[in-house]
């Protein structure tokens, strides 16, 4: 397993109370930055960004959804819906 750098995520800040549970903005370092933001950085190689996951590091990596073809984040190992991402502590 490959040892991960880069930035830890700390909170989400979700969408609103709608049924799908989209994340809109995810807080790295104390910023809260956008969520297409994150996705570009992973997508492109800019910056690594990790969660802690029961004492482990675990990275995000961005991927497809099946049906609508939107990009989303999640954990390595992880699917869909990012239940890990969504485990994190929630922000306005």
């Amino acid at each position: 397993m490959h040892k991960i750098s880069g930035y830890r995520v700390t909170a989400v800040r979700l969408d609103g109370s709608d049924a799908d549970r989209c994340i809109d903005a995810l807080q790295i370092e104390g910023t809260l930055w956008p969520i297409d933001k994150v996705i570009e950085w992973i997508r492109n190689d800019v910056h690594a960004l990790w969660i802690e996951v029961e004492g482990r590091r675990v990275a995000l990596v961005a991927a497809r959804h099946w049906v609508s073809g939107v990009w989303y984040l999640t954990s390595e190992g992880g699917g869909f819906p990012p239940d890990e991402l969504l485990a994190l502590r929630h922000i306005c």
